[in-house]
C-alpha cells in the first residue's frame, strides 16, 4: 500500500520546504523561541542516531529512488509526518547541493541540560572555548565519542553542534555524547563538581601530555581553544594544568580537531 504521507514536490516555494531550502542555521536555531528551534539531520545512519536519542522528527525530504531503499526504515520509524519526495535533479536544485544518501530530516531541538546534569558520573570531559568552525566542533565530538570522553561543554562563542555541517562531520555522534553550552563561570562550576582542568596551550611552562599526574586525576576536564588564538590567557590562568602536545620538525601545533583526538586518547580514563 502506498504511503499516504509521501508528497511529490511540485512547488519549490511551498513554505513546508523553507526549513530545507531557505532558512539559515541561525533561523533554524530560533534563539527568540528556542522551543520552536529545529535542525537538519542528513543520511539514514545520522537520522537513526537522532531518533535513538529521542529527537522528534517534523518532516522528511527524500530522493524518490530511496523511498523503498535506504530511507525505508527511517520513514517507517518517523510515523505520521510529511515525506517530501523528488527526483535527484529537483532535490539538488532545491537544496543547492547533492544529498548524502538522498535523505534529510527536519527535527525539533530539545531543551539544553545543565553542566551538572551532563557531567554527573563523568570522569573525562572536554571544554571547547570559542571553537567557531562547525567542522571542528563536529570532528571533536566524533573523537569524544570514539575515545570515551563522556561530555562536552561549549562556551557561547562556539558553533552549535546541531548545525548541519557539525552533525554531518560528527557522523551523528552529537546525538550520543552529552553536550551543552556552559555558563560564564564554568571553571568555578567544574571545580565544585570535583574536576581538575587541563588547558591545551602553547605555553613555555607546561606539562607534557603524557605526564603521569594527568593520568592519575580522577576527574579531568580537557580544555581546547579556537583555531589561531587558542585559549584566552584568563582561561589558561584559571586551569589547574597547562598541557602541550610535543611537536617535531618545526611544527608548532595541530589543528584543534586533530589535537583533541591526541589529547582524548592520551588522557582518557583507562
Amino acid at each position: 500500500m502506498p504511503n499516504p504521507n509521501i508528497i511529490d514536490i511540485t512547488d519549490f516555494c511551498a513554505p513546508e520546504l523553507d526549513v530545507y531550502a531557505r532558512l539559515t542555521e541561525v533561523q533554524l536555531l530560533n534563539r527568540e523561541f528556542p522551543e520552536k528551534g529545529m535542525f537538519i539531520a542528513e543520511s539514514p545512519k545520522v537520522i537513526d542516531r537522532a531518533l535513538d536519542a529521542g529527537y522528534e522528527p517534523v518532516s522528511i525530504l527524500v530522493e524518490k529512488k530511496h523511498i523503498e531503499g535506504e530511507a525505508k526504515d527511517v520513514i517507517a520509524r518517523c510515523g505520521n509526518i510529511p515525506v517530501f519526495a523528488a527526483e535527484f535533479d529537483v532535490l539538488k536544485e532545491l537544496t543547492g547541493f547533492p544529498l548524502t544518501r538522498g535523505l534529510l530530516c527536519a527535527m525539533r531541538r530539545k531543551p539544553l541540560l545543565s553542566t551538572e546534569e551532563i557531567c554527573r558520573g563523568a570522569q573525562r570531559i572536554a571544554v571547547l572555548e570559542d571553537v567557531m568552525n562547525p567542522t571542528n566542533v563536529g570532528a571533536i565530538i566524533r573523537s569524544a565519542a570514539a575515545l570515551n570522553i563522556e561530555a562536552v561543554l561549549l562556551t557561547n562563542g562556539c558553533s552549535n553542534p546541531l548545525y548541519r555541517r557539525a552533525i554531518r562531520v560528527s557522523m551523528g555522534t552529537v546525538f550520543q555524547v552529552p553536550w551543552t553550552f556552559a555558563e560564564e563561570n564554568w571553571q568555578d562550576e567544574l571545580k565544585k563538581l570535583g574536576f581538575k582542568t587541563a588547558a591545551m596551550a602553547l605555553c613555555d611552562d607546561t606539562l607534557s601530555i603524557d605526564d603521569e599526574r594527568l593520568a592519575k586525576e580522577e576527574k579531568l576536564a580537557i580544555v581546547l581553544g579556537t583555531e589561531g588564538d587558542g585559549l584566552a590567557p584568563k582561561t589558561i590562568a584559571g586551569c589547574d594544568y597547562t598541557v602541550k602536545i610535543p611537536m617535531a620538525n618545526g611544527v608548532d601545533s595541530l589543528n584543534v580537531a586533530a589535537a583533541s583526538a591526541v589529547a582524548f586518547w592520551e588522557l582518557r580514563k583507562r
